[in-house]
């Protein structure tokens, strides 16, 4: 699990800034991914990374991938351990403003 998420920050660190946000299918093609749980792996992944990234005090580098719903956002899981990790508000209405400036961080600090 340590391999798939320190090369899936270095897959995000290195992408091509128009190649960004990718969604977590493209996250797993990427890395290579085998069924069963492609998804589920990459998950697994990005949220040890956003717990690397919150112990450093950085921004997010999991705000570079979303789900392909089309919203340009990241799946649930992502706002509920942000607002755990007590990087985001708990009110659900500031989520997407909240994650948008992240996202911006995590581009400009890679």
């Amino acid at each position: 699990m340590t391999g798939n998420a320190a090369t899936l920050r270095q897959l995000l660190l290195s992408a091509p800034r128009d190649t960004l946000p990718m969604t977590y299918q493209q996250a797993a093609s990427a890395l290579a991914l085998t069924p069963p749980r492609t998804i589920a792996q990459v998950t697994q992944a990005l949220e040890r990374l956003m717990h690397e990234d919150a112990a450093q005090q950085k921004p997010f580098i999991s705000a570079l991938v979303v789900s392909r719903r089309g919203d340009g956002l990241p799946a649930a899981g992502f706002f509920e351990l942000a607002v755990a990790l007590g990087r985001f508000p708990a009110d659900t209405a500031q989520h997407e403003m909240a994650y948008r400036a992240e996202f911006q961080r995590a581009l400009n600090e890679r």
